[in-house]
């Protein structure tokens, strides 16, 4: 059983951030929120979110799952103004979620959530380097190596006490260095990691909304990318598997 009301900005900025990676998910409700895990089709990238109860301005719930289609969900949501109030409801046991905002009355039919693979477990790593900097700034890193490549290397250079973003084309290059006044903060080691901006790229559209994002890197390993979103009652976990070049 579901009964909430939440604005629609919060509940436009949940799904866009979940549809950086799946088309389709498990969502998880209880008492004290949302929560979904997923991989993405070819196991590269997995999202953790969780919604807390406080993002809605209304919210009873029993325990339940809802098998969600992304996909539909994001063009339901292009229908929503901004400021909107969107009421979820969905009975105990029932199969349609009721979505009514702005004289909208959506009746939509939930996924079989035993049709969706199952949650992931994460990877228990060790990453050795930490950066926090806004979403807007690796954005831009991400968005200027997508001119020169498809992949781009994260890395951090203790020395010179900056991170780094770099890509190589055929015939141009591109590297974005990041110090002391524009971090908010590094713990550095001396890492550095390729991946695919095939990921990166609709990553970077929901960090860039972020103030700060933390980046956590290692040595040809998985970057973790987190931040909060939806005024601080949201968090996700990003992790992105590195793109290992042959020699």
């Amino acid at each position: 059983m579901l009964k909430a009301i939440i604005d629609t900005d919060t509940f436009r900025e949940t799904i866009d951030v979940i549809a950086a990676l799946v088309t389709e998910c498990r969502i998880h409700v209880g008492a004290d929120g949302l929560k979904t895990r997923a991989v993405d089709t070819a196991n590269v990238a997995m999202i953790s979110l969780d919604l807390s109860e406080k993002a809605f301005s209304s919210f009873t719930a029993t325990e339940t799952e809802l098998g969600i289609d992304i996909t539909k969900m994001k063009n339901i949501i292009g229908m929503m103004g901004k400021g909107d109030q969107l009421t979820l409801e969905l009975p105990e046991g029932g199969q349609k979620l009721e979505m009514v905002f702005s004289g909208y009355q959506y009746s939509v039919t939930l996924l079989d959530v035993n049709t969706i693979r199952k949650d992931p477990q994460p990877p228990t790593i060790e990453l050795p380097a930490k950066i926090r900097i806004s979403g807007a700034s690796i954005n831009d890193g991400i968005k200027a190596a997508s001119v020169v490549s498809d992949k781009i290397a994260l890395g951090v250079d203790t020395a010179a006490g900056i991170f780094y973003m770099e890509a190589d084309g055929d015939s141009d290059h591109i590297r974005l260095e990041r110090g002391k006044d524009e971090l908010i903060s590094l713990e550095p080691a001396d890492v550095r990691s390729l991946f695919s901006l095939d990921y990166l790229r609709d990553m970077g559209k929901v960090m860039a909304r972020a103030n700060e994002v933390e980046v956590q890197i290692g040595n040809d390993h998985p970057v973790r990318v987190s931040f909060d979103f939806a005024d601080g009652n949201g968090h996700v976990d990003f992790l992105l598997a590195p793109r290992i070049e042959a020699e």
